[in-house]
């Protein structure tokens, strides 16, 4: 019987994990690969070195991350030290919270 149950656990909870992975995966990536600026503390940042802090802060997180969302709002909106939003600047854009740059970008993501 407990065999039973905690396969039924596993169906139910691996799929989410694993969708939640592939989402959190594309995110960064999307960071690493931008032509935008990330700006953090107000100082600008490539998506390369972005995506590497992101990724620290990520694995930092990881036991309270059980979402794409929670992914977004723990490692990727704003600084853990002074507390100062990140924003994203691209080529003829206007500035924009990080967070919501890539909220639009899980949106789009899953509706593909």
């Amino acid at each position: 019987m407990l065999k039973k149950l905690l396969l039924l656990i596993s169906l139910l909870v691996l799929p989410a994990f694993a969708d939640t992975t592939v989402e959190i995966s594309h995110l960064l990536n999307y960071v690493k690969t931008t032509q935008c600026k990330y700006i953090r503390n107000g100082s600008e940042h490539s998506g390369v070195d972005a995506a590497a802090h992101i990724k620290k802060k990520y694995d930092y997180f990881k036991d309270d991350i059980k979402s794409a969302e929670d992914f977004i709002r723990l490692s990727a909106t704003k600084s853990t030290m002074s507390g100062s939003k990140y924003y994203i600047q691209c080529p003829n854009s206007p500035k924009v919270e990080s967070g919501k740059w890539l909220l639009s970008e899980l949106k789009k993501f899953r509706s593909k």
